[in-house]
């Protein structure tokens, strides 16, 4: 087997519709041929297989697929220790890759021999725009100006910890899609995790089974260099998130629970209060969010009252509200003046 450099895992259930969009934008890409992709199919009763085999004659995959569903972090942990490659790329299965993806990524990884831990800036998409096309989506119809995940437009090398920033990084290095890391130190760490956590199939009812990758992170690449590339080279969806009504819980009790984490492998107390305070800016509507609709909200994973004293300690919790409500008003404002305008 020749040496590969780079590994693509895509972790996948039940997603042909949007898997086979992923897998035409990697044969869009240049250098396509010099990386590898590992698919794990999570008992998948739908077309997955059959796609996967289709591009099999165009890259070079290699496919896992469970008999039935074993929950979504042991396929996410399965698709990593498939790989081959020096580093992993793990990326969602309804993400895209822009043409020049593989040659940028290759290319940085080639001039930054001391890194462990690249993350790389994101586009996103409504999944409307993709799925109004015909399938699977041709790349080159992607808008001309799309919105960044993160803002931040200095690149530079910086250490692992230096991330967690909101001006980088506002979930914390939460979207795994974002990053590529050197999968030997992931492998070494893997056993942070809590194994009852990782047997659930009751997805976010822990920490580790909401963010395990952070928490091996966490560990894993707290003394590493890192490298921050402002250039989105993946185009993340919107639109097709079957966890949209878990979102309050992770806003504001799991992102917080990943600064924890950080802080345990040595986050400066000032960016763990800095990020915290972040971190609490949706408090106010996510916390009624929770209340409101409990049986599907995870509500029932939380101490509540708990949640509701650790956030008063922050300035955030208390302006969260008035965040919400300027917010309302400016969508407010934007829709009675597209109106007008076409109203004229």
């Amino acid at each position: 087997m020749k040496h590969i450099k780079l590994s693509i895992c895509l972790p996948t259930y039940n997603r042909s519709k949007s898997l086979v969009n992923t897998l035409q934008s990697i044969v869009s890409c240049l250098g396509h041929d010099q990386i590898q992709v590992c698919v794990s199919d999570n008992g998948s009763d739908d077309k997955t297989k059959e796609i996967v085999n289709k591009y099999k004659k165009k890259l070079n995959i290699k496919y896992h697929r469970y008999s039935n569903n074993k929950g979504r972090v042991k396929n996410f942990l399965k698709v990593v220790r498939m790989a081959d490659g020096v580093f992993t790329w793990l990326i969602g299965d309804d993400d895209l890759l822009m043409p020049d993806a593989i040659k940028q990524v290759l290319n940085l990884i080639k001039l930054n021999s001391d890194v462990d831990f690249f993350y790389i800036n994101s586009f996103n998409l409504s999944s409307d725009y993709v799925y109004s096309f015909k399938q699977p989506f041709n790349i080159k119809n992607i808008p001309k100006k799309m919105s960044t995940f993160s803002n931040f437009k200095l690149e530079r090398k910086l250490f692992f910890l230096d991330l967690i920033d909101p001006k980088i990084s506002f979930d914390f290095v939460g979207a795994v899609f974002l990053v590529v890391f050197r999968k030997e130190l992931w492998i070494q760490n893997e056993n942070v995790l809590n194994i009852d956590a990782i047997e659930s199939k009751i997805d976010f009812s822990h920490y580790d089974n909401t963010f395990p990758h952070v928490k091996i992170f966490s560990v894993a690449f707290c003394k590493s260099h890192a490298y921050f590339y402002p250039k989105p080279l993946t185009i993340n969806l919107s639109g097709i998130r079957e966890w949209a009504a878990m979102s309050p819980l992770i806003n504001i009790v799991r992102l917080i629970e990943s600064l924890d984490e950080y802080k345990k492998n040595g986050l400066t107390l000032y960016q763990f209060i800095k990020c915290k305070n972040y971190a609490y800016r949706t408090f106010a509507p996510d916390f009624l969010r929770l209340l409101r609709r409990k049986s599907i909200s995870g509500y029932y994973f939380i101490n509540p009252w708990k949640l509701l004293a650790n956030a008063l300690l922050y300035p955030n919790s208390y302006l969260s509200l008035i965040y919400y409500l300027i917010e309302l008003l400016t969508k407010q404002y934007k829709f009675f003046t597209l109106k007008g305008k076409r109203n004229e």
